[in-house]
């Protein structure tokens, strides 16, 4: 009990930042990349800084961690860890970075597929930290990672020790990296939007071991996403970040329920909530199916089953939907439920083992890849990242056009029609003659858009096609969809980890779990009323009821 008269003193900020300024190179859309930001991150607290892509938020965690590139330079401003007596970071010697970093402060990146080593086993990149601090025995070394394995809940220890990154789970490698991040129990924890690409109960275990560790280390946490969900679930204060400046800052409750600036007002609007309504296309008399789907069933075999080390993985069993004329059928689950898997058969990237697909009354799982081909252009897929599915090398309209050309469009036609989607999608005609790295990733979401739309399909296949993006870039390409399908009739299959994206979009809604559909319905039902058991674990999942 705290003696009479004195009163509580407030919390020792780990981390200070003052008057940082960090500028970009010459010819960038502006000038600096963080301009004039001041904060501070309590002992103990949460900060979240929130804000859309490139409004300075990694900048700022890269600037802190001394990881900027050579381009990018620091103008003016100072960054103090550990409190007045702390350590300096703005122009600290690459000695003091390394031995600051992992021990005072750690970081966990956005994606640790591409954060981890893919030729070591996860062991011995966690190893490294410990290895680069000199601290303990090798012995020593392999008992603290199976400890922290252990503490960040991942199964088996002893056996995920020894394994490689791309045998895990995208939830497995976030807990892989976490786990790195806090082998030397650093006093401040970094996090670079950790849960982006995470379905919601994988998410909600990770915030939910963020904020246990931080209560039980002591630690400080500065977690950048550009979720407000996450913002509700997890943050004490906020941090909102526009174009390199600070706009907002204050406790998160505060911020949430009443935002003083119009920037943070749009971005909370742009949050899709769970409704509980139905589109009102569901309402009208459905149209015959465009595609059936009956018992089509996918099975993954790796190993040599000679030698008795086959690993058999049922990635689709005995799926059977069907989806109407101008409808939209999402189709939800975490990951591993055999989504993205379903997605590939249905355009045909990958051979099924069983089952028919009728696409407009016929069964197009039994044609072979030549008896397919003329039919393709009318099954299109938008794929997930926007980055990995535009040859770099091509020019945009390169991309819309080969295509087309190939299956006979006249090549003059196919550029008329190429620039008219690209003015569709919202893109100047300029974009035409540019290169995929000269667009922000909703620009080259909306390049392949266009892309599939280019051979006037009637059926798009969308896997994961927002999971990436902001929240208004997010509301902006679930719009055109809506948009394009009420103008074209297109039907889609629309693949999402996101149940607040899918409650927007889809007509009905297709709950998949261990490869099988466990639930379908409207989302009304399935948001409002789940049966399965499952579909509940979902939706209790969803960060910040808040916001729903």
């Amino acid at each position: 009990m705290m003696p009479q008269g004195q009163t509580a003193r407030p919390a020792a900020p780990a981390l200070s930042i003052r008057g940082l300024t960090v500028d970009l190179p010459r010819g960038m859309e502006r000038r600096h990349a963080v301009e004039n930001i001041t904060f501070d991150l309590l002992d103990g607290q949460i900060l979240c800084i929130v804000g859309e892509s490139g409004s300075g938020k990694s900048v700022t965690a890269n600037t802190i961690m001394g990881l900027l590139p050579r381009a990018i330079l620091v103008s003016a401003g100072a960054i103090q860890l550990g409190g007045p007596d702390g350590t300096a970071m703005i122009g600290a010697s690459p000695a003091t970075l390394r031995s600051v970093r992992g021990r005072v402060v750690s970081m966990i990146f956005q994606d640790p597929l591409s954060a981890l080593n893919p030729l070591m086993r996860v062991g011995e990149q966690i190893t490294e930290v410990l290895t680069a601090h000199d601290v303990g025995t090798k012995d020593w070394q392999r008992q603290r990672v199976i400890e922290l394995l252990t503490e960040v809940n991942l199964p088996n220890p002893q056996l995920m020790y020894d394994q490689y990154p791309f045998r895990l789970s995208g939830g497995q490698r976030q807990r892989v990296m976490i786990a790195m991040a806090l082998a030397l129990e650093p006093k401040v924890l970094i996090a670079d939007e950790p849960t982006t690409a995470l379905d919601v109960t994988t998410q909600a275990q990770i915030l939910h071991l963020i904020r246990d560790i931080l209560r039980r280390k002591g630690m400080s946490v500065m977690f950048i996403t550009h979720d407000f969900g996450v913002v509700a679930e997890i943050a004490d204060s906020v941090i909102v970040m526009e174009k390199g400046r600070i706009v907002e800052q204050g406790i998160a409750a505060e911020v949430l329920k009443s935002p003083s600036h119009p920037y943070t007002r749009r971005l909370i609007a742009a949050v899709p909530n769970l409704t509980g309504q139905d589109r009102a296309a569901a309402a009208t008399v459905p149209e015959d199916a465009i595609l059936k789907v009956e018992g089509l069933s996918k099975t993954y075999r790796s190993g040599s089953a000679l030698l008795g080390s086959q690993r058999v993985v049922p990635a689709v069993q005995d799926v059977w939907f069907d989806i109407g004329a101008s409808r939209t059928l999402g189709i939800v689950g975490e990951s591993g439920s055999g989504k993205s898997s379903l997605g590939r058969l249905l355009v045909k990237l990958q051979d099924c083992d069983g089952g028919r697909i009728l696409f407009e009354g016929r069964d197009i799982a039994a044609l072979s890849d030549s008896e397919f081909r003329p039919l393709r252009p009318k099954i299109q897929m938008i794929f997930q990242d926007p980055f990995a599915s535009l040859n770099p090398r091509s020019t945009i309209g390169q991309i819309l056009t080969v295509g087309p050309v190939a299956h006979g469009m006249p090549r003059a036609q196919a550029r008329i029609e190429a620039k008219e989607l690209l003015a569709r999608v919202g893109l100047d005609a300029g974009a035409f003659d540019r290169y995929p790295h000269e667009f922000s990733g909703g620009q080259r979401q909306r390049i392949g858009i266009a892309r599939a739309l280019m051979f006037k399909p009637r059926l798009l296949v969308a896997d994961e096609a927002v999971s990436a993006l902001d929240v208004s870039i997010q509301a902006q390409i679930l719009q055109l969809l809506d948009q394009i399908q009420r103008e074209t009739g297109v039907s889609m299959i629309f693949i999402t980890h996101d149940l607040r994206v899918a409650s927007q979009i889809c007509d009905q809604i297709a709950v998949m779990h261990k490869g099988r559909i466990v639930e379908q319905g409207p989302p009304s039902q399935i948001f409002l009323n789940p049966q399965s058991s499952y579909t509940r674990e979902l939706v209790a999942a969803i960060p910040g009821e808040t916001l729903v």
